[in-house]
């Protein structure tokens, strides 16, 4: 599947949508990425929403990966916002692949993506969090570094605990 990766400025309704869309098959999938299920469309809409403004406030970064006809099958966040004393870093964040569009190099794209746009922002630092085996490998494979994991850190999306694996990454 041919996809592109492009940075979004705003995002339009039919985005949001999308991307609500998008964030609701990967929890809906297990993902560990702040929702419970059941994970009601306006909710994610209202989640959405307020990434635009923080992204129109300059506070985040936002990237997505579509098809040559705009169909968008993952995204990922930079959080550039963050406390006075940590102006050098920033937080990956909200990595999603549609479950339909996975094992197809779209998360590797998205993070040096990512990754060059944190720079470019003069970013010198990045870090996350995830509780996905798979999102590991991938971020192993990018070159970052695992720090530990904490145990019982979040809930799955059906309830119970997950451990969650921290990672870093000097730019």
């Amino acid at each position: 599947m041919a996809f592109q990766i492009r940075a979004v400025d705003t995002l339009n309704q039919l985005q949001i949508a999308e991307l609500s869309d998008l964030l609701i098959a990967c929890v809906e999938a297990g993902a560990s990425v702040s929702f419970m299920l059941p994970l009601p469309k306006a909710k994610a809409e209202a989640y959405w929403q307020e990434i635009n403004t923080r992204l129109q406030q300059d506070e985040r970064l936002v990237l997505i990966a579509e098809t040559e006809t705009g169909e968008i099958l993952g995204s990922v966040q930079i959080v550039l916002s963050q406390p006075e004393n940590q102006p050098h870093r920033a937080d990956l964040s909200k990595m999603l692949v549609h479950p339909k569009a996975r094992r197809q190099g779209i998360a590797a794209a998205l993070l040096t993506a990512a990754e060059a746009g944190a720079k470019t922002q003069g970013k010198r630092l990045l870090v996350l969090d995830t509780a996905n085996p798979e999102a590991e490998r991938v971020y192993e494979r990018g070159g970052w570094q695992r720090c530990g994991v904490v145990p019982d850190y979040a809930l799955w999306p059906t309830g119970g605990f997950c451990d969650t694996t921290f990672f870093y990454k000097k730019l």
